[in-house]
């Protein structure tokens, strides 16, 4: 069962079974895959199984849950292997952590396929929900199983399930489920009216560490959203301005619901500052937050992450030029930072000035030239520009590093290929 540096892995001549709800396949699918890799699907418990792979969409907790005593034991013994679903891609050479980013989604793409905005996945992976299997100068790539969370999260957030209670909930939920720190994308949860729910061995567990019977188990299975096959479309999880009554709320207001704690006795630190400001930015006070990262820069000193973050915040908020200020003062703090060079040629191609947003674009290749975002952006600036061989480049480029992204069948069509 080694993996031969030399030579491709691959399941041929490989007892292979799956366990728990897969990330990447249906269960329908699985078997002809297998067969097309030269596997054999086989019963996790038959006696010839060498590796049993676990779904990304539900990892066991305990002896109780998946794995049971023989597997486990089996696994001691070196009879059979057990590893998670991300790594049967990973050593299939699906997903490369080292040079490849096919396969893995950026931001803009998750917001496409979600029907969220960006910053709302920005606030999920600002917020740990969602983590990056790699980082290119700023930029964050996930992979699939990230994918199946973030889909999980829409689901909550589309179930009614604010953002600050998701959260809370699942800090709770992790106290009670030993050896799990980001329940969302170990466990198989579910929502009940408000309420977070884990399936955890036989039954159902709460926040508060109470267990019920799952009684309605495929009744509430069949009523769930199911995003397996497709992603789910206008998802918003996110007031605009003034919805909600809540603007013109001092910061001591907003800290005061419980969330984030302000020193009484002295001026709040930068890291505090910062805090609220994203606070304030989940409940939909764009301005206060605006106002908190700019106070958290002024004590703290500027910084070019926060500078983005600012300028995404302005442009939320309309004001397309302070926007492409701070954008402009993020890439002087940092020239390689990617994903502000990139949204800064798209404000600017909003603003009407190609030329610098082509510049914006092509500067961003030379930081970063497998991003596939800017691709597809240029591609589309180049047509709109009759450029049309150098267009077809950069679609071309698109579709190699991410063939499976939202954005493909557009890519397809302007090249004229079949789907």
């Amino acid at each position: 069962m080694s993996d031969d540096s030399s030579t491709a892995w691959s399941l041929r001549g490989i007892h292979v079974a799956f366990l728990g709800r897969l990330g990447g396949w249906t269960r329908r699918e699985i078997p002809a895959w297998v067969r097309e890799h030269g596997g054999v699907l086989c019963d996790p418990h038959d006696a010839r199984t060498q590796l049993v792979v676990i779904g990304a969409d539900e990892i066991p907790v305990g002896r109780g849950a998946l794995l049971d005593a023989q597997l486990e034991e089996r696994a001691a013994r070196g009879e059979l292997e057990i590893v998670s679903e991300t790594e049967l891609w990973q050593r299939l050479g699906m997903i490369d952590e080292s040079h490849d980013v096919r396969r893995l989604y950026t931001p803009a793409m998750l917001a496409q396929w979600f029907g969220v905005k960006l910053s709302t996945i920005r606030r999920w992976w600002r917020r740990g929900l969602i983590v990056p299997a790699r980082e290119v100068h700023r930029l964050p790539y996930f992979d699939f199983q990230e994918v199946a969370t973030a889909r999980r999260l829409a689901e909550l957030v589309a179930a009614g399930v604010s953002p600050a209670e998701i959260e809370r909930q699942l800090r709770e939920l992790a106290r009670w489920v030993p050896g799990v720190q980001r329940p969302l994308a170990q466990l198989s949860v579910i929502v009940e009216g408000r309420d977070l729910l884990v399936r955890h061995e036989e039954g159902l567990l709460e926040p508060g560490g109470q267990r019920r019977f799952d009684f309605a188990a495929g009744e509430r299975q069949s009523h769930r959203a199911d995003f397996s096959r497709e992603p789910p479309r206008g998802v918003e999880v996110e007031r605009t301005p003034g919805d909600g009554g809540s603007a013109g709320r001092s910061a001591d207001q907003a800290a005061s619901d419980g969330s984030i704690g302000i020193a009484r006795d002295g001026p709040p630190s930068p890291a505090k500052l910062v805090d609220l400001a994203h606070l304030l930015e989940d409940r939909g006070e764009l301005p206060e937050a605006a106002e908190m990262l700019r106070a958290a820069m002024a004590a703290g000193g500027p910084r070019a992450e926060l500078c983005f973050q600012l300028a995404e915040i302005l442009y939320r908020l309309g004001d397309l030029s302070g926007a492409r200020e701070r954008y402009f003062v993020a890439l002087e703090l940092d020239e390689d930072y990617v994903e502000a060079r990139a949204n800064l040629g798209c404000l600017l191609l909003e603003l009407g000035d190609t030329e610098h947003a082509l510049a914006a674009f092509q500067g961003a290749l030379d930081s970063h030239p497998d991003f596939p975002d800017v691709h597809y952006h240029l591609a589309r600036l180049l047509d709109d520009r009759r450029e049309t061989a150098a267009a077809e480049a950069h679609w071309r480029s698109f579709l190699r590093l991410a063939p499976e992204s939202p954005w493909g069948h557009e890519a397809r069509r302007r090249l004229g290929l079949s789907e």
